[in-house]
């Protein structure tokens, strides 16, 4: 009998989290509540005593930050070429332009050296992403935003529980969106949490967050301006109230299963290997590149007989046909494009043992065969 399909992630909810659903589910109230309202107190405790709101999405998240900062058409917004379409997707959404800037292959992320070059009299803001949980430089990239009197919309979709310079993602910096979809290391099934900076009011973004409603004491409302419906359920919020207790853990037992695979991936394969920061990333996701003469889709396959899971994450975004319809092309950002042309994702989870790492190994070894 074949051992069971290796996931490349897994969620980890305990009992007494499961119990927590039940009894939101039993209370009568389950959208927006009490619950939402204690999950968001406990961000903002984990991000410096910041302002966090919870929403139904990362993605959400992303779109009402650029609302909020006042970006819409005419205006361009700086990201990468490599992340999750959506970082995209919700520039073009509030009218704006999406202007890519190649990465820099040894940590993926934005390459800052060329962002400067790549900003015009219409860049209003920088979205960042920190690619598989590894921080962009912060320093670096709140130095440029300085100069330019730029917005920075951090896409920190992934890197809730990392770090940079041993101050927590979101403790810090501008806007910071998190994601809580089901694969990330704190989940919510699905759902997403805005850090907000000083100089935006709370109560402007829980309008945005649903359809624009003012309320007031004499039960009386307005809407004078575009919302969405983008709130967070109780029932999603107590799966992340049961999440964040173990958020340390969880990304502990990330690091040290990141730090198996260094040990154990035999050199023999080629592999190149992700950048060895274990004092910023949270390990999202272990992410080597195959070498180059490699077929992906015939490796995906064969480690699947295996009984290894293995994703890809992401494929250069400029190259989907809706970018290129805007004009993008090949070649324009070759870091990102052999980068994304080459990348797997292997399993790494927190509940994996030791065990599970050697299975991936030996299924590497069994299908690259050095």
């Amino acid at each position: 009998m074949s051992a069971p399909l290796l996931p490349i992630t897994r969620p980890s909810i305990d009992e007494e989290t499961i119990a927590a659903v039940c009894a939101v589910l039993r209370s009568g109230w389950i959208t927006s509540g009490p619950k939402v309202q204690a999950f968001e107190a406990a961000l903002a405790e984990l991000c410096g005593g910041r302002p966090v709101r919870a929403f139904n999405s990362g993605t959400a998240t992303l779109e009402v930050a650029l609302r909020l900062a006042g970006i819409g058409a005419g205006d361009e917004v700086i990201t990468t070429p490599l992340t999750w379409v959506a970082t995209a997707n919700v520039i073009l959404e509030v009218g704006a332009t999406p202007v890519l800037v190649d990465i820099d292959p040894a940590t993926r992320n934005i390459d800052l050296e060329r962002i400067e070059a790549a900003i015009t009299p219409r860049t209003r803001a920088l979205m960042p992403v920190d690619l598989a949980g590894l921080p962009v430089d912060r320093d670096r990239l709140y130095a440029i935003a300085g100069r330019h009197r730029l917005r920075v919309v951090e896409d920190a979709a992934q890197s809730i529980g990392a770090s940079w310079n041993g101050k927590a993602i979101g403790s810090s910096g501008d806007f910071v969106s998190f994601s809580f979809h089901a694969n990330k290391n704190l989940t919510t099934c699905e759902g997403g949490a805005l850090v907000l900076p000083a100089d935006i009011d709370p109560a402007l973004c829980e309008r945005r967050r649903l359809q624009g409603v003012q309320r007031f004491a004499d039960g009386s409302m307005d809407v004078d301006l575009l919302g969405g419906k983008f709130n967070l359920t109780d029932v999603a919020a107590a799966v992340g109230l049961g999440q964040l207790r173990h958020l340390d853990e969880f990304t502990a037992r990330r690091r040290a299963l990141a730090r198996l695979y260094f040990e154990r991936l035999d050199p023999a394969l080629a592999l190149e290997l992700p950048p060895a920061d274990f004092a910023n990333c949270n390990w999202h996701m272990f992410q080597p590149l195959l070498p180059a003469a490699c077929d992906r889709g015939a490796f995906i396959a064969a480690m699947r007989q295996q009984g290894i899971g293995v994703g890809v994450h992401y494929p250069a975004l400029h190259l989907f046909s809706l970018y290129r319809g805007l004009g993008f092309r090949a070649g324009q950002f070759p870091h990102a494009e052999s980068v994304g042309a080459r990348t797997v994702t292997l399993p790494l989870f927190p509940a994996m043992s030791e065990a599970d790492v050697d299975r991936v190994c030996r299924a590497l070894r069994a299908v690259l065969k050095p």
